[in-house]
């Protein structure tokens, strides 16, 4: 089940808070709930994606997005992610959840996202993301100046350009396949 509850905790105390710019990375710091962990007493994978989630509504909130969001009644999507797992979180522990905005391209916001116990990366997310505006993509360049950024956007780093330029080659819609013939 989503955790509404965090989400709107987190909206409410984030309101109060200072705006951050732009390209500033959010730090939460966060709880490994009961209902976080999988059989194995670890924070869930899929749960890990949730509380993602959350983290970029607590940016979007700090960096004036939300505000945004609401005025010119846009929406959020995820369009695209990749996902590396490298130490567990369990039950209780205590993690930052970073959070910042990279840059962009023609047609996608970039977001780099990972949980941090100390100077130890438990796992790590790249996310190509995009405003929507009446069911479809809104404009970049729109939601950049909605914003208040006016000038050319920064450049994505290499390994963001590499990874969105691999992705592209994957076909879409995948082939599907059927049982195999003898």
């Amino acid at each position: 089940m989503y955790p509404y509850l965090r989400l709107a905790r987190i909206m409410m105390s984030e309101r109060a808070k200072p705006g951050l710019g732009l390209f500033d990375t959010h730090v939460m710091t966060m709880r490994c709930l009961p209902n976080d962990l999988d059989g194995f007493l670890e924070m869930n994978n899929g749960r890990i994606l949730t509380l993602y989630d959350l983290g970029r509504f607590a940016l979007s909130v700090r960096i004036g997005l939300w505000d945004v969001l609401k005025r010119a009644r846009w929406g959020l999507v995820v369009a695209g992610s990749s996902v590396r797992y490298r130490s567990r979180i369990t039950g209780f522990q205590r993690f930052e959840l970073r959070t910042r905005l990279l840059g962009w391209d023609a047609r996608f916001f970039y977001i780099e996202q990972g949980m941090w116990r100390g100077e130890s990366c438990c796992n790590h997310a790249l996310l190509r993301t995009g405003i929507t505006q009446a069911g479809r993509l809104a404009p970049v360049a729109d939601v950049a100046r909605a914003m208040g950024h006016d000038g050319v956007a920064p450049a994505l780093p290499e390994w963001v350009v590499a990874w969105a330029e691999a992705d592209a080659t994957r076909p879409w819609p995948p082939m599907q396949e059927g049982p195999s013939s003898p």
